[in-house]
C-alpha cells in the first residue's frame, strides 16, 4: 500500500513537500522510534542513517541498506 501512494504521487508529478510527507510517513510506519521533532530535524539522507543507526543500536552499513531500501532512490 505505501509504494502504491508513492507511484501514483510520483506519477502525477507530486511536489516535492508531497513527496518528503509520504516519506516520512513511511519511516514512521516502518520505524516507530522516529518522533515528529526527529522527523523535522532531519537533514538529508545521511543524516537519516546516522539516526536509525543510533536509535536501533546498529552498524552504520546495515543502516545504511535500511534507509536506501526504504527510500529506493529518492531524497529526503
Amino acid at each position: 500500500m505505501k509504494n502504491v501512494a508513492f507511484n501514483a504521487t510520483r506519477l502525477k508529478g507530486g511536489t516535492a513537500a508531497e513527496t518528503k510527507e509520504i516519506v516520512f510517513n513511511e519511516i514512521r510506519t516502518t520505524w516507530g522510534k522516529f518522533s515528529e521533532e526527529d522527523l523535522s530535524a532531519l537533514k538529508d539522507n545521511n543524516d537519516l542513517v546516522t539516526q536509525r543507526a543510533a536509535k536501533y543500536g546498529i552498524e552504520n552499513t546495515q543502516a545504511q541498506r535500511d534507509v536506501d531500501g526504504l527510500l529506493n532512490g529518492r531524497r529526503i
